[in-house]
C-alpha cells in the first residue's frame, strides 16, 4: 500500500494497493474526480437529489473516500457512513489524507455485506458499492441476496450504484444487470463505448432505483465527459442483457481478473 503524489496537481494523491490504483484524491479540491468511472459515479451523486440538498449516503469500499469528500463538498450537511475491510488502509487515510472534520462522515472497518445488513431499512438516499480485493470484487457482493440488502436499505427515491469491472464479452456485467434487476425495478448501465462493446477491459457503472432513474440527464452528462460514455436503460438494456443468468450466493464468483498488462 502506498501513496503517490500527482505531479500535475500538487495537492493530489494516488492510493495504490498491491500496485493497483484504488483512489485518487485532491485535498485542495474534493470536487475534482480523476478516474473516469468515479466521474460517472459523481453524476449519480449529482442527480440523486436536488442540487446542494443533503443526503444520507453509504459507501461500501471506503478507499481514500474520494466520493465521500465529493458529497461533503457538493451537498453540505449530508450524513455519510463508509466501510472498508482493511484497517491499515483506513488508518493510512485518516493519517495521511485527512478529510474535512466538519463533514458528518464516519468510517468503519469490516465486511461490506455484513455492515450493510446491519443498516436500517430505507435509511439511505444513495448506496455506492466499489469493493475490490486486489482487482476483483468478492463473490459474496455479486449475488441477488446481496443486491436485495441494498434494495432494502435504499429509499424509494434513492439510488444504488456499483462499480463493475469486466472485459471481453461482458458476461459478468450482463449477469450483474440481470441480478440487480431482480430487486430494483429500474436499472441503467454507463460505460465508455469501447468497454461497452467488450473491446477492452474496463469499468462500467451500474445504477439502480425503485423509481424511474434520471436516464436522460445521466446520458447528457456521460456524453459531455472528457471520456465520453453511453447509457443503456429500459428496453435497450433488457435486450443487451437478455439470457444472462441471475447470480445467487451458491454459485457466485469473484469478478473477472483484469489482464496483467492493465496496470
Amino acid at each position: 500500500m502506498e501513496l503517490l503524489r500527482d505531479a500535475d496537481r500538487p495537492d493530489s494523491w494516488m492510493l495504490l494497493v498491491d500496485g493497483i490504483p484504488q483512489s485518487h484524491v485532491d485535498l485542495a479540491d474534493p470536487t475534482y474526480l480523476d478516474f473516469e468511472y468515479v466521474r460517472r459515479l459523481g453524476h449519480v451523486v449529482d442527480l440523486v437529489a436536488p442540487e446542494r440538498a443533503p443526503i444520507d449516503a453509504y459507501h461500501l469500499g471506503a478507499g481514500a473516500l474520494t466520493l465521500a469528500r465529493y458529497v461533503a463538498a457538493t451537498r453540505p450537511r449530508s450524513r455519510q457512513r463508509a466501510v472498508d475491510i482493511d484497517p491499515d488502509l483506513v488508518a493510512l487515510v485518516r493519517q495521511q489524507l485527512p478529510w474535512d472534520r466538519r463533514a458528518d462522515l464516519r468510517v468503519a472497518t469490516g465486511d461490506a455485506r455484513a455492515w450493510l445488513a446491519a443498516r436500517r431499512a430505507a435509511s439511505a438516499d444513495l448506496v455506492i458499492c466499489d469493493v475490490f480485493v486486489g482487482a476483483r470484487t468478492p463473490a459474496h457482493l455479486t449475488s441477488v441476496e446481496f443486491a436485495a440488502e441494498a434494495a432494502r436499505v435504499v429509499r424509494l427515491s434513492g439510488m444504488y450504484a456499483v462499480n463493475v469491472s469486466d472485459g471481453r464479452g461482458l458476461r459478468y456485467t450482463r449477469s450483474q444487470v440481470a441480478t440487480v434487476a431482480q430487486v430494483f425495478q429500474h436499472v441503467a448501465l454507463v460505460a465508455e463505448p469501447g468497454v461497452l462493446r467488450g473491446r477492452r477491459f474496463g469499468n462500467l457503472v451500474l445504477v439502480a432505483g425503485h423509481e424511474a432513474l434520471p436516464v436522460d440527464e445521466l446520458a447528457r452528462r456521460a456524453h459531455r465527459d472528457p471520456a465520453m460514455a453511453r447509457v443503456l436503460a429500459g428496453d435497450e438494456l433488457r435486450r443487451w442483457a437478455a439470457g444472462a443468468a441471475v447470480v445467487h450466493d451458491a454459485e457466485a464468483q469473484d469478478s473477472p481478473a483484469p489482464p496483467e498488462s492493465l496496470f
